[in-house]
C-alpha cells in the first residue's frame, strides 16, 4: 500500500514539474527540486523524456549533483555526464565516495576522464585512479577507499581520543580495521565493542580476527551472496598480500542485488538492464534489433521442421490444428526449469558437485509431468477427433518433449555459464528452440509414419 502511495506521489510530482516547465516557471521548479532528496530527483530524471531531463539537470543544486548521479541508472547517467565539461564534472565529484566517483567516470572516453582527473586534487586523484585500476564487476571495482585503521597494541581510550580528534567518520562506518606493523590486516573492531570496552583495554584483546576479508578480485555477485549469508553491514577488502585496500558497505551490495535482479528480468527479453526508458528511437531500435535477429534464426529453425513434413500437413488437417500444443507445453515446462536453474546459479546453489543430482531430479519431474499431461491431452484428442491413434501419437510426443524440456532446462543454463554466456540472456531462447524442434519433429514424424 505504501509503495502504491509513493508511486502516486511521484507521478503527481512529475506532472507538476512538467506543467511548470511548459509554463516557463523555472524558478518554481528549482525550488521544488531543492526540497527533494537526491534519490527522488534521480527518479524524476529517469521518468522524464530527454529534453525535459536536460532542463531539470540544469536546475538542480550543483552541490547535490554528485549524489544524484550516483543514484541514476547507467544509461541515464552516461547521457548526462557526456554533456558536462570536465571541470564541471570534477567539481561535482568533490565529496563523493571513491567508488561512486569511479562509477561516474568509467563510462567516459579516456581523454575526457583523464582531463577530469587532472582537475582533482592529488589525494582524490590517487584514490580514484586506484579504484579505476580494478575491473568494474569485482570487489575492487565496488569498494570504497575511505576507512579508518588502528593498531592492536593501543588502548580503547587512545582510539576514542583519536576518533574525537578526527571529528568525522567515513559514511556508513560500523567498524575500525586493525593493522600490524607491516600494514597487513589482522582484525576489525566494531564501534559498539569500542564504546563498551574499558578504556585501559588493548584493542588486540577485544578485536575480531580478520578471517573473512574479501579478496580484491572477487566477483561482485559473490560479494553480494556473502553479505546476504553473513548479514554483514560492511567488510574489508584485501589484496593477495593481505594488505587492506578498501571496504564494501551494505548500500553498495544492495545496488548489486538490485542490478542483478533487473539484469535477469530484462535479459529474458534480450534487453539491457540499464536501458533508458526514454532513450532515442534509433538507439533503442538498434539494441533490440540484434536480439530480434537472433530470434528470427531460431524461429526459422523451428519452421524448417514443419516444412519437412509439408505433405503430412496437407493430407491431415487435424495434425495442423494440434501441432502447436506439443512445442508450447515443452517451452513452458522448460522455461520453468531454466528460471529455477538460473536463480540457483545466481545465488551459488548450483555447482559441479550437485549438477548431476539436479539433472536427474528435473528429468524425473519432466517424465512425471509428461505422463500426466500426455494422458490428459491424449484423452482429449481421442474424444475430440474420434481418433485413437492420433491421441496416442500426441501423447507420446508430449511425454517425450516434457522429458527433454526438463533435461535441457538444466543443461542449457549450466553449459552457457561454462561458456561465459549469460544464461539469463540466452537460456530461454535456446530452450524454446530445442523444445520447438524436438516437439514438432517427434509429433510430425510419428504422424507421418503411423497415419499417412
Amino acid at each position: 500500500m505504501a509503495d502504491i502511495q509513493e508511486q502516486d506521489q511521484t507521478h503527481q510530482t512529475l506532472q507538476e514539474v512538467n506543467q511548470a516547465l511548459e509554463n516557463g516557471m523555472f524558478v518554481h521548479v528549482r525550488r521544488m527540486l531543492q526540497d527533494m532528496e537526491p534519490e527522488d530527483i534521480a527518479h524524476l530524471l529517469e521518468a522524464s523524456p530527454p529534453k525535459e531531463r536536460q532542463v531539470l539537470w540544469q536546475l538542480t543544486d550543483p552541490e547535490e549533483q554528485g549524489e544524484i548521479l550516483d543514484e541514476l541508472s547507467e544509461d541515464v547517467k552516461d547521457g548526462i555526464v557526456a554533456q558536462m565539461a570536465p571541470d564541471k564534472l570534477a567539481a561535482v565529484t568533490e565529496g563523493m565516495e571513491t567508488d561512486d566517483v569511479a562509477y561516474v567516470l568509467r563510462s567516459l572516453p579516456d581523454d575526457k576522464y583523464r582531463e577530469v582527473l587532472s582537475q582533482m586534487d592529488a589525494t582524490d586523484r590517487h584514490r580514484v585512479e586506484k579504484a579505476l585500476a580494478y575491473p568494474e564487476e569485482t570487489a575492487g571495482g565496488m569498494m570504497s577507499t575511505d576507512f579508518i585503521t588502528i593498531r592492536g597494541d593501543v588502548t580503547a581510550d587512545v582510539v576514542l581520543r583519536y576518533l574525537r580528534m578526527k571529528g568525522e567518520l567515513p559514511e556508513a562506518t560500523d567498524a575500525l580495521y586493525v593493522l600490524d606493523q607491516n600494514e597487513k590486516l589482522i582484525g576489525h573492531l566494531s564501534l559498539s565493542t569500542l564504546i563498551t570496552t574499558q578504556p585501559d583495554t588493548e584493542i588486540q584483546e577485544v578485536m575480531d580476527d580478520a578471517d573473512e576479508a574479501i579478496p580484491v578480485d572477487m566477483d561482485d555477485s559473490e560479494v553480494a551472496n556473502l553479505f546476504e549469508r553473513r548479514n554483514w553491514l560492511s567488510a574489508p577488502v584485501v589484496d593477495p598480500d593481505n594488505h587492506l585496500v578498501g571496504r564494501i558497505t551494505i548500500d553498495d551490495v544492495v545496488d548489486i542485488i538490485r542490478e542483478d535482479a533487473e539484469h535477469s528480468m530484462m535479459s529474458m527479453a534480450g534487453m539491457d538492464d540499464d536501458e533508458d526508458t526514454f532513450a532515442p528511437v534509433l538507439k533503442s531500435a538498434r539494441r533490440r534489433s540484434i536480439w530480434l535477429g537472433v530470434n528470427v534464426l531460431a524461429a526459422l529453425a523451428a519452421a524448417s521442421v514443419s516444412n519437412m513434413f509439408e505433405e503430412t500437413l496437407d493430407q491431415m488437417a487435424a495434425i495442423a490444428i494440434l501441432m502447436t500444443i506439443v512445442p508450447s507445453m515443452g517451452g513452458v515446462a522448460g522455461n520453468q526449469t531454466v528460471a529455477l536453474v538460473i536463480r540457483g546459479l545466481a545465488v551459488g546453489h548450483i555447482g559441479e558437485t550437485n549438477t548431476r543430482w539436479l539433472l536427474s531430479k528435473e528429468a524425473r519431474v519432466g517424465l512425471l509431468n509428461g505422463v500426466l499431461w500426455a494422458t490428459i491431452i491424449g484423452t482429449v484428442v481421442v474424444v475430440w477427433k474420434q481418433n485413437l491413434l492420433l491421441g496416442i501419437i500426441i501423447a507420446g510426443a508430449m511425454m517425450t518433449n516434457l522429458f527433454v524440456a526438463g533435461v535441457a532446462g538444466v543443461c542449457v543454463p549450466v553449459l552457457l555459464k561454462k561458456l561465459n554466456i549469460d544464461p539469463a540472456l540466452a537460456g530461454g531462447m535456446a530452450l524454446t528452440t530445442i523444445t520447438d524442434i524436438i516437439g514438432l519433429s517427434v509429433f510430425l514424424g510419428m504422424a507421418t509414419i503411423f497415419l499417412i
